[in-house]
């Protein structure tokens, strides 16, 4: 495991590389590999990390659901909630589907899965954005998808990946606990001795490699 202090002192020297920007930006993990062919698919990587911290900034979700379920989660305040006729609306412009998959996380009643899927699949299937179907309290899954993120193989599968773990707003220690459960999970999937080094970057700056 790699020793937190050594995680701080890389966020924080990350974070003095801030400049002048007139937005804040996102605090990047990226993590490189040796001898995993990531051309095999059983070796990508495709994981769901809950932020112990959050993002640092507000994450929008968007919930499909009817009845009781629609009602709690704009009760738990998620950003926009869709039912089954939203969603055809929502399919006929595809344009629109995109910019949304950009912005928002997805959560759904588990009965409306299949008229996402139909509707929506193509588009949020493309982007990683297919909905996590509700499962036991909607509030505590509308908190969930406010902290997730994702940590997938892309592209010509190099071997390398990032995702993000928080904002600049936060506070090394923060970002170091939620450095930590990225670590964590990237760990238990490809095993330490395959993870060759591990950076830490502003989305404007210079990585700096976690020590």
């Amino acid at each position: 495991m790699v020793d937190k202090q050594k995680v701080v002192n890389a966020i924080t020297k990350a974070l003095e590389d801030k400049g002048k920007r007139k937005f804040s930006q996102s605090v990047e993990f990226i993590v490189n590999f040796r001898g995993i062919d990531f051309a095999k698919a059983e070796n990508r990587l495709n994981l769901d990390i809950l932020l112990p911290k959050g993002k640092g900034k507000e994450q929008k979700v968007m919930v499909f659901a009817d009845g009781q379920i629609a009602l709690d989660a704009k009760n738990a305040g998620a950003n926009e909630v869709i039912d089954n006729a939203g969603i055809l609306k929502m399919a006929q412009d595809r344009k629109k589907v995109k910019m949304i998959a950009k912005q928002h996380e997805f959560i759904a009643q588990p009965n409306m899965m299949v008229n996402v899927g139909k509707s929506l699949g193509q588009v949020l299937g493309a982007k990683g954005k297919l909905p996590r179907p509700i499962t036991g309290q909607t509030k505590d899954a509308v908190d969930a998808a406010k902290r997730r993120v994702r940590l997938a193989s892309k592209g010509k599968y190099l071997p390398v990946a990032q995702c993000v773990i928080g904002s600049e707003s936060m506070n090394a220690d923060e970002l170091a606990e939620n450095f930590a459960a990225v670590y964590e999970k990237v760990a238990a999937k490809v095993l330490e001795p395959n993870i060759k080094s591990v950076y830490v970057k502003l989305s404007m700056g210079k990585p700096v490699k976690v020590a």
